[in-house]
C-alpha cells in the first residue's frame, strides 16, 4: 500500500536546470524521482517540491513529498537515495507524513538567502556560492531600501515573468541584511515568491548598494509596477532555498 511520505533534500544547483523536470535536461525533481522509482520497481513516481527553484539555485532543505509502495523504513528509504543520487544532492531526513499532506499547498512561508562578497580576497571554495562584487557595499542602505519592499504589496516589477496573469501580490515579512567579513547576506522571509523575485529584489538592493540607486527609489520602483525600473536579476548561484515553514 502506498504511504506519503515527507524529504527533506540539500542540493548545489550549479550543474542543473532548476528543481522542475524538464525533457533532456539534468533537474533536481528529475535525479530524485529516478531513483525513487529504481527502489520502487515502477516506471515513474511523482516527487512534488516546496517550490521550484531556478537553474543554478541551491538549497539546503528543500521539502518534498511522495507516494510510495515500499516495505523499507524512512531510514533504508534515505540511505538508498543517497547511495545512488548523484554528490551534489543529499536527502536529509525522511519522513512518513499524513495522507493530505502537500509539499507545495501545506507551504505557509519560505526563506530564502542571497549572498554577495565584496572583501579584498575572493573566496576560493565558496566560489559556485556567492556573486562577487568589485566594489564595497553600502549595507546601511541596502537595509533602508529593504524597508520599502517589505510587507503585503504587488510584486508585480520583481517578477520575471512578464506574462504572469494570477497576481502578484505576495507578503514579504522580513529583509535583513548583513555584513559578516567581506560577505554580505540578504535574507529573506515571506509567504511566497514570484518567478525570479528574490534574485531580482537582490539585484535592486545590491544597485542601492553600489551607490546607483537611492533607497527611497525602491519604493517608486514597487509602486510603477513595471519590471523594467528594477534593476538586474542578480545571478543563481548566489541564491539557496534555506527553509520552508508548514
Amino acid at each position: 500500500m502506498e504511504k506519503n511520505y515527507k524529504l527533506k533534500i540539500s542540493y548545489d544547483g550549479s550543474r542543473y536546470f532548476g528543481w522542475e523536470h524538464q525533457p533532456d535536461r539534468e533537474t533536481i525533481q528529475g535525479k530524485i524521482e529516478t531513483v525513487l522509482a529504481r527502489m520502487v520497481d515502477k516506471d515513474m513516481v511523482d516527487v512534488i517540491g516546496a517550490g521550484r527553484t531556478d537553474a543554478g539555485v541551491h538549497a539546503r532543505a528543500m521539502i518534498a513529498n511522495v507516494q510510495l509502495d515500499t516495505q523499507m523504513s524512512p531510514e533504508e528509504i534515505r540511505d538508498y537515495a543517497n547511495r545512488y543520487l548523484p554528490d551534489d544532492i543529499a536527502i536529509l531526513e525522511v519522513r512518513e507524513a499524513a495522507d493530505r499532506f502537500h509539499a507545495r499547498y501545506k507551504a505557509v512561508g519560505k526563506t530564502y538567502q542571497y549572498t554577495c562578497f565584496d572583501g579584498p580576497v575572493k573566496p576560493v571554495f565558496d566560489r559556485k556560492y556567492y556573486t562577487p562584487l568589485d566594489q564595497e557595499l553600502d549595507v546601511e542602505a541596502m537595509q533602508e531600501a529593504a524597508h520599502f519592499l517589505e510587507g503585503k504589496h504587488d510584486y508585480k516589477s520583481f517578477c520575471g515573468n512578464s506574462r504572469m496573469k494570477k497576481s502578484t501580490v505576495r507578503i514579504v515579512d522580513t529583509i535583513t541584511v548583513r555584513r559578516r567579513k567581506g560577505y554580505v547576506y540578504l535574507t529573506f522571509h515571506g509567504t511566497g515568491f514570484l518567478q525570479n523575485m528574490v534574485r531580482i529584489m537582490s539585484g535592486t538592493l545590491i544597485e542601492v548598494g553600489l551607490g546607483r540607486k537611492r533607497p527611497e527609489e525602491v519604493g517608486e520602483i514597487l509602486e510603477a509596477c513595471d519590471r523594467k525600473v528594477a534593476g538586474p536579476t542578480a545571478p543563481a548561484k548566489g541564491l539557496c532555498l534555506l527553509k520552508v515553514d508548514y
